[in-house]
């Protein structure tokens, strides 16, 4: 079954790391994914550009509206992702758990949901 595991950062602490900190965090990173496919468990992962660099889209009554940087203000903001392939949740925790930025932040674990198209 497949996981996405979505990796928050605190954007009180985000890019607040010392660059030594944050080398070593990106170091592991690497490692952490490379380990993964060595073990045939990671689908894709990547990091996100800060939330200041999104742009939000909406389409209401066929209008298509756009709102640059983050939406709302929060605390946490999606930073990266994984999707891992794992048998179950249980597991899928264990992997999870070993994400670097789990020690900075949070991960949040979801099931992914494959839609098929109906018959």
């Amino acid at each position: 079954m497949r996981y996405i595991c979505l990796i928050y950062n605190s954007a009180d602490t985000d890019g607040t790391l010392a660059a030594d900190e944050t080398d070593e965090l990106v170091k592991a990173h690497f490692a952490f994914d490379e380990e993964l496919r060595r073990e045939g468990i990671m689908i894709h992962a990547d990091a996100l550009e800060m939330p200041d660099a999104a742009t939000v889209l909406r389409v209401r009554d066929n209008t298509l509206s756009a709102t640059d940087g983050p939406y709302v203000e929060t605390k946490e903001h999606l930073a990266g992702f994984y999707v891992i392939e794992a048998p179950d949740m249980t597991k899928a925790k264990e992997i999870a758990a070993r994400i670097p930025s789990v020690r900075f932040g949070a991960v949040e674990l979801r099931p992914v949901r494959m839609l098929t198209l109906p018959d």
